[in-house]
C-alpha cells in the first residue's frame, strides 16, 4: 500500500459523503446540483461534442491524438441518485489517453428516475454506436458499473452486439447488500454506509424489486457475457459482491478477473495520482487497445 493511497484515504473522509447514512443520504438529495461541466484535463486530450439520445444528453470525447478506431461507452457513479463529478472526468481523461473515443451519457437519476428508463435510453445509444464502431467496450464505476454489468445481460439476451469488454470500477452490483461481510467491511470505508446505500438501491428501483437483475444484476444470468476486468479496494463495502460475481462468472465458464488494491477505498482508481490507480488504469488501457 503506498503512502499516497493512503493520505488520500484518510481524506477522503473529509468529503461530503452523501452514502455515508441515510440522513447524509436525504440531505445530499435536497441540495443536489448540477453534473460537474468537462474538465479542462479532458479538454486537452479530446474534441468534446455534446449530443443527446432519445432527449437524454450525452457527452463524445474523442482523442486528439492516436485514437484506435474503439470506443467505449462510460457510465458514471454516484449512486444512481449523483450527477456525474470531477473525479469521473479524471478517470475518463486517463481511458482517452489509450486512444479510445468516449460516450458518457447523463441517464435520469432517483428517485424522478428509474432503472427501466435509463435503461431503454441505454440500449438506444449501444445500437447506436455499435452501428457506428467496429470495437465496442463498457465501462462504469460504482453505480455505473452496476447498471454497465446489466446493459451487458440485456445485450446478450436481445442478441444485440456484445461489448469487447467490460471495465468495471468499484461495481454496485447487488443494490441490497445481502452479503453481512459487507457491514463487516463497514468500519473500514470512508465513503459509504450499508444503510444508505441500500435506500439509494429501493430509492433506483421504483416499483422493481431491489433484488431483479435489471437493478442488481449479480442475481441475472452470468453466463455468455464479454470478458469482465473489476477493479477493487478492500476498503470498500462493494468488495464482497465483487468477489461473488467474478467467482459466478467464471463458474459459469465466462472470464472474469478482479484485481485488488490493498489500502484502496471505493473507485480508488479515480484517485490518479497513486500508483495503485496508475496500475489499475494501465491494465485497462492495455485491455481498450486490445
Amino acid at each position: 500500500m503506498s503512502l499516497s493511497m493512503t493520505v488520500t484515504r484518510r481524506l477522503t473522509r473529509l468529503l461530503p459523503g452523501a452514502f455515508r447514512s441515510p440522513d447524509a443520504l436525504r440531505h445530499a438529495l435536497a441540495h443536489r446540483g448540477a453534473a460537474a461541466g468537462v474538465t479542462a484535463g479532458v479538454r486537452r486530450v479530446a474534441r468534446v461534442r455534446e449530443t443527446a439520445v432519445d432527449g437524454w444528453p450525452v457527452a463524445r470525447l474523442v482523442p486528439r491524438h492516436g485514437a484506435t478506431g474503439a470506443h467505449l461507452v462510460y457510465l458514471h457513479g454516484g449512486g444512481y441518485l449523483q450527477p456525474l463529478n470531477v473525479f469521473h472526468w479524471w478517470l475518463l481523461e486517463r481511458l482517452v489517453g489509450s486512444g479510445v473515443s468516449v460516450s458518457v451519457p447523463h441517464y435520469g437519476l432517483g428517485p424522478e428516475h428509474h432503472a427501466d428508463e435509463a435503461h431503454a435510453f441505454l440500449d438506444e445509444l449501444w445500437r447506436r454506436e455499435t452501428a457506428r464502431h467496429d470495437r465496442v467496450f463498457l465501462a462504469g464505476d460504482s453505480a455505473g458499473g452496476g447498471l454497465a454489468l446489466a446493459q451487458a445481460q440485456r445485450h446478450r439476451d436481445a442478441g444485440l452486439p456484445t461489448a469487447g469488454a467490460l471495465l468495471l470500477f468499484a461495481p454496485w452490483v447487488d443494490v441490497t447488500l445481502a452479503d453481512p461481510e459487507s457491514a463487516r467491511l463497514e468500519s473500514r470505508d470512508t465513503l459509504l454506509g450499508v444503510d444508505a446505500l441500500r435506500e439509494a438501491g429501493r430509492l433506483w428501483a421504483g416499483d422493481v424489486d431491489p433484488r431483479d437483475p435489471s437493478v442488481s444484476p449479480l442475481y441475472g444470468d452470468l453466463s455468455g457475457l464479454p470478458p469482465v476486468y473489476t477493479y477493487q479496494g478492500d476498503h470498500d463495502v462493494l468488495l464482497p459482491d465483487a468477489k461473488t460475481l467474478t467467482r459466478r462468472i467464471q463458474d459459469s465458464g465466462g472470464r472474469a478477473e478482479l484485481r485488488i488494491a490493498r489500502g484502496g477505498f471505493h473507485v480508488h482508481v479515480a484517485a490518479t495520482w497513486t500508483p495503485e490507480s496508475r496500475r489499475a488504469l494501465a491494465h485497462a488501457e492495455r485491455v481498450l487497445r486490445g
